[in-house]
């Protein structure tokens, strides 16, 4: 009886055990190991104990994930060594997320945006990196650090001395071993804090990755999602601002707007940067990453695309606040503009027709022409270097301009920014790029110099902001990731049917504002052009002289070179005498220009038709006793019209093929919403040949208008 009860009593506790069995979590155990002396992000405190923004910020996400943590502090390169052997599963350590690096690691949604700059002891009068030729710069080995410094060290002429830990470098710098060390922002003000001898004059570089948690490639992916699951749930209850704030740092921080709106001036074709979707909404990186700052930094934003050349005006005649275009950084800009934090690193790239294998390297672009938009590094490049390959560099405003012209054999090749060429490609552009790509330096955003400050501020937070909370990644991916989609038309752009169905409604719109900018300047092109072709028949010396004055002036002045006078110059002459900007909108500035110079033709006009009246006829008038002003009014005048009516609705047509020309300062009339369909579809010919259709249709109409008024007028 008794063994009977024991094995029930064993059997029952066996079932017991192995129903309970699975509700009992087991703790995981995870290894990190981390850097030995890389304060404030890991450290030896006074009692000895190891602490630091990266020890906090794994402790806490091991006890979000339920983990036993055992971390271990061999030195970067020991982790990095030891996580390569299977010895720890992760490291963090204030590691920067490299594209090389992603080839090795995968990586967790970056922890910490920082910036690199250089630091000199107190006494050292050294502020600019042209001041290090011939002096030695220490970084640590296998950081951000050391790569910025080789890959600019051509540049600046300056030698590199290499250390393997912090402690070691600024006591290279304190025993005058080396002019500078360079380091992480927040490293090298902690070490400020705690009585180095130092000093920061340099300008700060952004580090466009972040730091990151990493793993091996392919392997402990659930580690990744458990830190990523956790960073997310610290920064919203605020454990994550704590910890930062522990160390002396502060984090998500925002500037107060001075504006209620700002108004951002942008490019209109530059794939992936900014360009137009299928829902004809303007749309890129540069497009979704200014609203996610906007949004985060909580100021609003109105975006303006007008093309590159025109943005940059805009910007510098204080119609735009700002520009945000992939505008690449240089030292001639910033004398003009004042830069937020680069954003993007890019290339610039030969592209050649893919069907021409004649051009393989720089020598063969030998008596070719080659292409770049005006006022890029692109264009500033291929100057630099015209002699020296003897090659004819052709200038374009737009890029969809510049593709059509390599796809119709204008020009030989084009150089352009590496991703807006792979785009181009993915979107179907029959385009190779036989050439080794340029490294081009940083894209910015930029904003007049000396104005907007709180702007570039909220710009910097932000952009860290993005980086740091894996935002910034997800919008570059989502451009220019190899499974990025493409744009998707809802019918096939093809055809001239295609482009009609998916564009009608925006062809209508450019249509309208070009009837609208046409009817409003000839209307107030004619009351102003009779006065002055009547002053110019007026007895008085006086009035014919003002009208001789001002119909030449308006006359000898070429429309396209007083539209942009009117647009960027004035309001610019307006601010050196009220020191106040008082920008036009573009609207406003093409119909002003557009008056001037119609006026002046129609005060001919009035003139000629006066003339052509027999003089007789006011001799007769002014014999019976009637003012001259009578007389021009009740008796020349009727004549007069009835004889300039072909030539008034000439000038009407001549008026309305000038509004194209408008489309130079950033009006969206109908040849800038052609552009713009071009630069999202690339059927220049299509999109173009509808355009001049439309055009066609209209002037045709308004001929035959012409032809039956000067009929009835017999």
């Amino acid at each position: 009886m008794k063994k009977l009860f024991f094995a029930l009593a064993l059997m029952f506790a066996t079932v017991t055990a192995f129903l309970v069995a699975p509700s009992v979590k087991a703790e995981t155990t995870v290894k990190i190991a981390s850097d030995s002396s890389y304060a404030p992000f890991e450290f030896q405190n006074g009692q000895k104990k190891w602490v630091g923004i990266d020890v906090d910020i794994m402790q806490e996400v091991a006890k979000i994930n339920d983990w036993k943590l055992e971390m271990s502090y061999p030195g970067f390169d020991a982790a990095l060594q030891n996580l390569k052997a299977g010895q720890v599963d992760g490291v963090i350590a204030g590691m920067t997320i490299t594209d090389e690096r992603k080839d090795t690691f995968d990586f967790s949604n970056p922890y910490y945006t920082s910036a690199l700059t250089i630091a000199t002891t107190k006494d050292s009068k050294l502020t600019d990196y042209s001041e290090l030729k011939g002096k030695a710069v220490g970084a640590k080995n296998g950081t951000a650090a050391q790569t910025w410094l080789q890959e600019n060290q051509k540049k600046y002429g300056y030698t590199i001395k290499t250390y393997s830990d912090g402690v070691h470098m600024f006591a290279a710098l304190s025993s005058g071993n080396i002019v500078g060390a360079m380091d992480e922002v927040p490293v090298i003000s902690y070490a400020m804090k705690q009585g180095q001898d130092l000093a920061t004059n340099f300008p700060s570089i952004s580090l466009p990755g972040g730091y990151g948690f990493a793993v091996m490639k392919g392997k402990n992916q659930t580690l990744v999602d458990g830190f990523n699951k956790a960073l997310t749930e610290m920064k919203s209850n605020g454990d994550y601002d704590k910890i930062l704030k522990k160390y002396g740092i502060t984090a998500s921080k925002k500037a107060t707007p001075k504006k209620d709106v700002y108004t951002i001036a942008s490019d209109n074709s530059f794939a992936p940067f900014e360009f137009q979707n299928d829902n004809k909404q303007f749309t890129g990186i540069d497009v979704d990453l200014l609203n996610a700052i906007a949004k985060n930094q909580g100021f609003k934003l109105k975006w303006n695309f007008i093309g590159f050349q025109a943005a940059v005006d805009s910007v510098q005649s204080g119609h735009a606040d700002g520009m945000m275009s992939g505008m690449s950084i240089t030292d001639a800009r910033k004398q003009v503009f004042d830069y937020g934090n680069p954003y993007y690193s890019s290339n610039l790239t030969i592209a050649t027709s893919s069907t021409d294998d004649s051009i393989k390297s720089w020598k063969d672009l030998k008596g070719k022409t080659l292409g770049a938009k005006n006022g890029t590094a692109s264009f500033d490049y291929l100057n630099d270097h015209a002699k020296e390959y003897s090659y004819t560099v052709k200038t374009f405003t737009d890029a969809t301009t510049m593709y059509s012209s390599l796809n119709n054999g204008s020009i030989n090749a084009l150089m352009d920014d590496e991703p807006v060429i792979k785009y181009a490609i993915k979107q179907g552009q029959k385009f190779t790029t036989p050439i080794k790509p340029i490294p081009d330096g940083q894209y910015g955003f930029a904003v007049k110099k000396g104005s907007n400050p709180e702007l570039i501020e909220m710009f910097n937070n932000g952009l860290a902001n993005l980086r740091a909370n894996g935002e910034y990644d997800k919008i570059i991916d989502k451009y220019l990731a190899s499974d990025a989609k493409t744009i998707q038309s809802s019918a096939k752009e093809n055809t001239f049917f295609g482009i009609l169905q998916n564009n009608w409604e925006q062809i209508g719109r450019g249509l309208l504002v070009t009837l609208e900018l046409a009817v409003l300047s000839f209307i107030l092109a004619m009351i102003v052009g009779i006065i002055f072709g009547l002053f110019s028949v007026a007895p008085s010396k006086i009035l014919r002289t003002i009208a001789r004055i001002y119909v030449d002036l308006n006359r000898s002045i070429p429309l396209l070179v007083l539209t942009i006078f009117i647009f960027y110059g004035i309001p610019n002459l307006l601010q050196i005498i009220t020191g106040h900007q008082s920008p036009l909108n573009e609207f406003t500035a093409g119909v002003i220009a557009l008056t001037l110079n119609s006026s002046a033709y129609i005060a001919e006009i009035v003139r000629s038709g006066v003339q052509a009246v027999p003089s007789g006829q006011m001799e007769a008038s002014r014999s019976l006793g009637v003012t001259y002003l009578t007389s021009m009014r009740k008796v020349i005048l009727p004549q007069a019209i009835k004889i300039t009516i072909p030539s008034l609705i000439n000038q009407f047509i001549i008026t309305l093929k000038d509004t194209t020309l408008v489309s130079v300062i950033g009006l969206v009339e109908l040849l800038q919403t052609g552009q713009i369909i071009v630069a999202r579809n690339f059927q220049a010919f299509r999109v173009y040949g509808l355009i001049g259709l439309v055009y066609m249709i209209v002037l045709l109409f308004l001929m035959w208008v012409g032809r039956r008024v000067e009929k009835r007028m017999k």
